[in-house]
């Protein structure tokens, strides 16, 4: 992916953040969009403006640090609703 559609791709995801900001949904339902917006932008940074896709290991492990952070997130989200 060039990084003129990273970008793009990452405007994208803010529109979304911003369009369900202004929603008004509350509770799991929200935070788990939330996480998940979040996680895509964190991948696209990681993965296309860190190019970290350049070495795939490391990648592999910041991946893995995200994916069990936010799933910690999600969890006390759907606890806490």
């Amino acid at each position: 992916m060039s990084p003129t559609r990273t970008w793009a791709a990452l405007i994208a995801a803010s529109l979304a953040s911003t369009a369900l900001a202004a929603s008004g949904l509350t509770g799991r339902t929200f935070a788990l969009a939330v996480l998940a917006l979040a996680w895509t932008k964190a991948e696209l940074i990681l993965r296309r403006y860190l190019q970290l896709a350049r070495v795939p290991a490391i990648a592999r492990g910041f991946s893995l640090g995200l994916t069990v952070f936010l799933a910690l997130a999600a969890i006390l989200a759907l606890i806490a609703a």
